[in-house]
């Protein structure tokens, strides 16, 4: 299975642990399946962590250790296409991640935009629940 986790999963799975978001990081983690990530998405999760409301919540090192997995170990996708299904262009460029890597699926929490979707040509927009479901086998 190929997976984005679009960054506010990435993110959230740093601040609270047991959650969905959580549980799939560690299932990438734990080789349960294949992350596909990009360099914009890499630069958004640099950019992000240095937001003043989330620096408290998340701890240097676990920032350091999901840079440098997702270097070492996901797929980084390249050759983005352009896309506009989101009116947020930051989302554009997580859809044409998913898009380049030939995610099966992109997981977000965006309910206002990415969810909204419900799916890009035939790849669902799901929740970390219903991701962490599919790869519990249920």
């Amino acid at each position: 299975m190929r997976l984005v986790l679009d960054t506010n999963i990435l993110i959230s799975a740093l601040i609270t642990k047991g959650t969905p978001p959580d549980l799939l990081y560690q299932g990438w983690q734990d080789g349960r399946f294949l992350l596909i990530t990009s360099a914009v998405q890499l630069a958004e999760i640099e950019r992000v962590v240095e937001y003043p409301r989330l620096k408290p919540l998340i701890k240097t090192y676990e920032v350091q250790l999901l840079i440098a997995g997702l270097h070492r170990k996901a797929i980084v996708a390249s050759d983005l296409p352009e896309v506009s299904y989101s009116p947020d262009p930051t989302d554009n460029k997580i859809i044409a991640t998913a898009i380049a890597g030939y995610a099966d699926y992109l997981v977000s929490g965006d309910r206002s935009h990415l969810l909204r979707l419900q799916k890009i040509g035939g790849m669902p927009v799901i929740t970390a629940r219903r991701a962490w479901e599919i790869m519990e086998g249920r």
